[in-house]
């Protein structure tokens, strides 16, 4: 049988990406080219191989089948290439990252990555925890919640329990939890979590009048100019703290999530992908031991 490398090459990329235009960049052709060699593939297989949808692509059953095995297949020749070469090949990797996680924990560690694996062609791109994977044709993305997102896997990477945080004029002021119902409260689009921290303290919640933010980042910026008291994950405003710029003045916390490094299963996982989860777990193993877990979702 006639192997129709450019064809197979051009899947492979859409079948990554789940996006035309995007596997047209990496290949660095047309997107009208990536949709011929697609369309002759599926001609001379005699089966449609995607989904077309509004944004993006869906395998089907008879293209997740072809997936591994053309994966395997053009791994194996860029190993076997850059070993000839002696040197590693690039690979392109798409990880949309939530700001908060972006800023206050990868950035200071990112150098550390590129250097220890420089065949890695990190391409980087910021959230707001609201992540169509298929749409924006990313390779993976870290988010914040319970792991629970439709259609993809998720690993767990870091806890981030909340506690208050404020400038440190206004953390003068705070002695215990009581003190709060007295302060502005900052709040973010995720609603309900300044009436849980109270609840869980045996306090009633005061009315809220602070302003609300899209970002934690922003919140984070707005509690450092004196604007109010921020829920906020301690471990990731760590600088700020060192600083002087925030003050967490009570110890109490509140449990509403950790950062997971999710996935679409539909898509194997390339070799940087597989680097960079390796890499993600080992750092954050070192900041603190969960228990790790792989949360397949239907």
């Amino acid at each position: 049988m006639h192997l129709p490398l450019n064809a197979l090459r051009a899947f492979d990329a859409a079948a990554r990406h789940l996006n035309l235009t995007r596997a047209a960049l990496e290949l660095h052709v047309t997107q009208a080219a990536i949709s011929q060699h697609i369309r002759q593939l599926e001609g001379q297989l005699g089966k449609p191989l995607f989904r077309r949808l509004p944004r993006g692509l869906a395998l089907t059953d008879e293209g997740m089948a072809l997936v591994p095995a053309v994966a395997q297949a053009f791994g194996s020749l860029s190993r076997a290439l850059a070993q000839v070469q002696d040197r590693r090949p690039h690979e392109v990797l798409s990880v949309g990252v939530v700001g908060t996680f972006a800023v206050g924990w990868l950035l200071p560690r990112l150098r550390a990555f590129q250097e220890a694996h420089a065949f890695v062609d990190l391409r980087l791109f910021t959230h707001n925890n609201r992540v169509d994977l298929a749409g924006e044709g990313w390779d993976c993305a870290i988010r914040f919640g319970d792991g629970a997102w439709h259609g993809t896997s998720a690993r767990q990477l870091l806890q981030a329990p909340l506690t208050p945080m404020c400038a440190p004029a206004i953390a003068a002021r705070l002695q215990q939890p009581a003190d709060l119902a007295r302060e502005t409260l900052l709040r973010t689009y995720r609603a309900g979590e300044w009436e849980q921290w109270f609840a869980q303290n045996k306090l009633a919640c005061p009315s809220l009048r602070g302003t609300v933010f899209d970002s934690s980042l922003t919140l984070a910026e707005a509690a450092a100019q004196g604007l109010g008291v921020a829920l906020l994950p301690l471990r990731l405003f760590s600088r700020d703290l060192q600083a002087g710029r925030l003050v967490a003045p009570l110890a109490q916390t509140l449990d509403t999530g950790s950062y997971w490094l999710t996935q679409l299963k539909s898509r194997s996982p390339s070799l940087a992908m597989q680097t960079f989860e390796r890499w993600l777990l080992e750092q954050c193993g070192q900041d603190q031991h969960p228990e790790e877990r792989t949360k397949p979702l239907p």
